[in-house]
């Protein structure tokens, strides 16, 4: 009857670490899919900032149709 209750608090432990090794990763994955979003999120926003200054510049221009295209 020990043994089986050895066995028991045993495995009742590695279940207690398990759960929390889960937790860490889980926390882990949520904090990297945070940063990956608030990145695509910053880039979103630096191209509508490009965007706007292009259009800025493009009305600011010259006006006289002497833009060099190079492709």
């Amino acid at each position: 009857m020990e043994e089986l209750e050895a066995t028991i608090r045993g495995l009742t432990e590695e279940l207690v670490d398990a759960n929390q090794r889960i937790r860490e990763l889980e926390q882990a994955r949520e904090a990297e899919e945070e940063e990956e979003s608030s990145q695509a999120e910053e880039a979103k926003s630096d191209e509508s900032k490009d965007e706007t200054d292009n259009e800025e510049s493009s009305e600011s221009g010259s006006g006289s149709g002497d833009d060099i295209i190079v492709a």
